[in-house]
């Protein structure tokens, strides 16, 4: 079954409240929380304070994707605020192991993250230690990017690395997911998909979830 994790990048954020209570209620199955810091990427989003204030409004899974530079000295607030999944870049830092560690000490699930550009090969060595892959399909930083098709190639490498292992992996795939690409990319083996436009083009965002859950199904 399609999981469908609505991206708060494309919100409201004059009423983020109520919108992860709508989006609770719309049938959503996790929250992705995208954090930029200006730095890693070109935009700026929002801070651990932000996640604290949100998590009372509902009980989903709050999916919390660090686009940040130096992620290491976030990580404990992120975690304290109330993250489920904190998801660093492979591209953010040399100690990607350390990350990883600093992630689970929270007793919550660890993921990474890899550019377009990065092959599957850099998560070789680290895939026996995570929970979660984040395969970016656009360059991250802003929302309504459409697909970059050939970055849903090294999902089959990155399954090739857990099954080896014999790893339990959740692969989430991010950008341009809509009702015209979601087949594609759930053929690809992708078992999360993040949306964020596609969700709020509407004011319906049931109908655009379960869209989303049917298209090309």
């Amino acid at each position: 079954m399609r999981m469908i994790a609505p991206s708060i990048l494309s919100a409201d954020f004059s009423r983020l409240g109520e919108e992860i209570r709508a989006l609770d209620q719309a049938g959503a199955d996790l929250i992705h929380i995208d954090v930029m810091d200006g730095h890693f990427v070109p935009n700026l989003t929002i801070g651990p304070g932000v996640v604290k204030a949100l998590r009372p409004h509902t009980k989903l899974l709050f999916d919390v994707h660090l686009m940040i530079s130096e992620p290491e000295r976030y990580i404990d607030a992120f975690a304290d605020a109330g993250a489920d999944i904190i998801t660093v870049h492979q591209e953010s830092g040399a100690h990607l192991h350390r990350l990883i560690q600093m992630i689970k000490a929270h007793n919550i699930k660890a993921g990474v993250s890899l550019n377009p550009a990065t092959p599957a090969i850099m998560l070789e060595d680290i895939i026996s230690e995570i929970d979660l892959v984040l395969v970016m399909t656009v360059n991250p930083g802003f929302g309504g990017q459409a697909m970059i098709p050939a970055a849903l190639k090294k999902i089959n490498r990155i399954k090739e690395f857990a099954g080896v292992r014999e790893r339990a992996l959740l692969i989430e795939v991010d950008g341009g997911i809509k009702a015209e690409t979601i087949a594609a990319a759930e053929a690809a083996g992708v078992d999360i998909f993040v949306a964020g436009s596609a969700v709020f083009k509407s004011d319906n965002y049931a109908d655009n979830i379960e869209e989303l859950k049917k298209a090309g199904a």
